[in-house]
Parts: structure tokens; sequence; C-alpha cells
């Protein structure tokens, strides 16, 4: 071999090496636990002391959150765009009523086979996810949640119809910890259940497998073309989310001992929708602030002006579309700036 061909080859070699290397710091930085994560568990944590009256509403926005959550894996980093993530919360809301009134009501159990329940919906429609453009997969998914809601009111035999489902009580946790009546331990037990789910989708989004969907989302023929198995990746996105909502659901079911066709009705599906929207897709934890600032929103507006609540949160949607969230956070941020100046001048 010719010194020139060797040192083609050498080079080639290092800068192959380099670009592993680099891959290889990014992924590190990727998966690296971050400061603010740290902060958001441990404000939640102490929301527990901060705030011993306002237990119901902090459970509200933990059970929303995880739905959210679930719908972020599939619309922000596989790309899915979805009208009927409803149908999972639904089913997984009936499947923890039904097995608290039938065959025991430990909590846990009862949220376990809720998401085995809704992980096997997801994977069993998932296949009819996969065909078609955006606009085939809105209605697809529409559908499947409007067949859902519609099955739960005709099955009155075993769902209790439009009169919903009801003559259940839910036990202690692990029969030991009771849900007590100012909804605290309760609260803890959500809390945990957020934060083990939105690990495990952490541990699945910022990793290579999360790379991959990033490339699928972006051009999935040209991530196949490269040999990413493109059907695998969204089935298995697909599933892990339904098993995620059906928890979701699972959890308002031991808040409320009681389930209606609502879960499965259309507004469930739009409500995650406007969470992710206001929080922002495609890292997580636009979910988590989505929830809080949905839910704050609404039970503040709601006091104002209670027939017309909506309006002012499809007010802040349009904005957003409108102006944008990166231009919204600079102007924020120069106010602040500013801010110090103008009060030195005013004195």
């Amino acid at each position: 071999m010719s010194l020139p061909v060797q040192e083609s080859v050498q080079t080639g070699a290092e800068e192959q090496h380099v670009d592993q290397s680099r891959a290889h710091r990014l992924m590190q930085r990727r998966t690296t636990v971050r400061s603010f994560e740290i902060l958001i568990w441990l404000g939640a944590l102490a929301t527990v002391y901060l705030l011993p009256s306002k237990m119901l509403i902090l459970t509200e926005i933990a059970i929303l959150a995880l739905f959210a959550v679930s719908l972020d894996l599939v619309l922000g980093f596989a790309g899915i765009v979805s009208l009927g993530h409803a149908a999972f919360f639904g089913l997984g809301a009936y499947t923890a009523g039904l097995f608290a009134r039938y065959v025991t009501a430990e909590p846990v159990a009862g949220l376990l086979v809720a998401g085995a329940a809704a992980g096997l919906l997801g994977y069993a429609t998932s296949f009819l996810i996969l065909r078609g453009s955006d606009l085939t997969r809105l209605m697809t998914t529409l559908g499947i949640a409007l067949m859902m809601a519609e099955a739960a009111n005709q099955m009155a035999w075993l769902t209790g119809g439009a009169d919903g489902l009801s003559g259940f009580s839910i036990d202690p946790i692990f029969g030991l910890v009771p849900f007590d009546l100012w909804g605290r331990n309760g609260f803890i037990y959500y809390l945990v259940v957020l934060f083990l789910s939105t690990l495990v989708a952490r541990r699945l989004a910022f990793s290579p497998f999360g790379l991959s969907l990033k490339a699928i989302k972006s051009n999935p023929v040209r991530a196949a073309l490269v040999g990413v198995p493109v059907r695998r990746r969204l089935i298995t996105t697909y599933t892990v989310a339904a098993v995620m909502a059906g928890f979701a659901g699972a959890l308002l079911t031991h808040t409320t001992s009681f389930v209606s066709p609502d879960v499965l009705a259309f507004h469930r599906s739009a409500d995650v929708l406007l969470v992710l929207a206001i929080g922002g897709t495609g890292y997580l934890y636009g979910g988590i602030f989505g929830a809080i600032g949905f839910t704050l929103l609404k039970d503040a507006l709601s006091v104002v002006t209670p027939q017309y609540w909506m309006f002012w949160i499809g007010l802040l949607l349009v904005i957003l579309v409108l102006v944008g969230r990166a231009r919204l956070t600079r102007w924020v941020d120069d106010l602040g700036e500013r801010l110090p100046g103008l009060r030195g001048t005013n004195r």
C-alpha cells in the first residue's frame, strides 16, 4: 500500500473515531439528569407540605400530566398525530373500575391490569396507525375513540352505560396505606406513578431508540434506507404510550371510584392536545408544564367567567401559534432585563 493511501485510510479512521466520540458525548449529555429536572420533582414533592389544602387540584394535575407525557411520546417524538388518545385513557379507567368491582380493589394491581389492557389496544391498533398520511391517522385515531365510547355506552350490562360504573371502593395501597379524605396519600401515590412513568419515557426518548424516532419523524423513508426498523419503532412507541395513558385513566378511577363514558369523550383528546400546545412537545416535561398551566388557567378562569373560560384558553392558543413560543420567551426575557432600568429611571 502506497504512503498516500495509508495516510488517507489513517485520516478516515481518525475522523470516524472523532465522530464516534462526539456521538458518545452527545448521548451522555442527553441521558444525564439535569438540575432543572431534579428541581421539578423536589418542588412537586414539596407541594405535599406547602399546599396541603390543594391536594385535589394537584391530583388532577398529576393525572393530566401523565396523560400528556404519554401523548408527547407519540406526537413529539414519533410524529404520530392523534385525535383519539382518550381511547387508551378510557379503557384504562374502565378496566380499573371493573377490576376493582369484580376482582380486587387493591389500586396497584388495578393500575397494572389497566395499563396492560390499554397496551394491548395500543398494539392492536398501531398497525392501523402506520398506514396513510397524518390526515388518515387523525381520522383513524378519532374513529377508534368514538367506537370505544359508543361501545361503553351500549354495553350497559358491563359498564353501566350512560349512568356510569359505580358500586366499588378502592382499598389501601398494598393493603397498608389508605386513601385519606384530604387526598394527601393519593397524591403521593399518583406522583410516584408519574415519576416512574416519566423515567421510563425519558429513558426511551433520550437514547439511541429516541434518536431513531427523531429520524423517523423527520423522514421515515430515509430512516428506513439507513437501516432503522421504522414499523417496529413506531409500534413499540405507540404501545408504551398507550400503557401510560391507561395508567392515567386508572388513576382517575382510583380518585373518583366512578367511571362514565366521559372518560372516552372527544374533549379528553382535545384537552391533552391543548396541554401539549401550551407546554410544548418533544422534551417530555412540556406535558407536565402544560398540565400545570392548563389546570390552573381553567380553575382561575372558570371562577371569573364560568361560561366562557374556554374562550380565553383558545385565545392563548392562537397567540402561541401566531407569535411563537420562542419569540414570547425572548420578549419576556427582554422585559425582565429592562424592568430594573425602567424602575431606576422612574426613581
